[in-house]
Formats: C-alpha cells, structure tokens, sequence
C-alpha cells in the first residue's frame, strides 16, 4: 500500500510538471486553481451540510438542577453500592430528601 501510494506520488509529480512546462501552462494553472478553491469550498459545503443535518444534542442535567441531599448521596457513596433507584429518580425529577 505504502510503495503504491510512494509510485503515484512521484508519477503525479512527473506528469504536472510535464503538463506545466510543455502542454499548455496557462489551462493547467487555471484548473489547478479552480480544483483548489472548488475543494475548499467543497469541505464548506461538507461542514454546512453536517452541521444542518445533525440532531441537538439531548437534554443534560445541570448540576445546579440536582438536590444537594441527592448529590451527596451519589458523591459519597460507593460504586458496589450504587443505587440504581436514584439515577432513575433524578432522570423523572422525583428524588426524596435522604437523611
């Protein structure tokens, strides 16, 4: 794969430079011109495209939201002793102070 890529690069070059200074100098510059701009706009494009198309992210949880009795809790308590109860609680909104 390397050695293929290694081969086109150098023909690539060869055969530029022999359109450049014996064909037609003129044509060939314009068109690289023209190829360069149209594919950084083409990336433009790319980049509106994905940015329009793509979904809001959802919804987070701001840590002010969370219940400071709650926050502890989660903070404070073990990960073997993790409560699933209370991550579901916070997601409807109904957690109970602890004491």
């Amino acid at each position: 794969m390397g050695l293929g890529l290694l081969v086109v690069g150098v023909l690539s070059i060869l055969i530029y430079g022999w359109l450049v200074f014996f064909y037609n100098p003129i044509f060939i510059l314009q068109l690289t011109a023209f190829l360069a701009v149209a594919a950084v706009f083409g990336i433009l494009i790319w980049i509106g495209y994905t940015m329009a198309t793509t979904p809001p992210p959802p919804e987070t949880i701001e840590v002010s939201e969370i219940p400071e009795t709650v926050s502890k809790e989660i903070v404070t308590s073990e990960p073997s002793a993790a409560k699933p109860d209370v991550a579901e609680k916070l997601s409807k909104g109904k957690a109970k102070k602890v004491d």
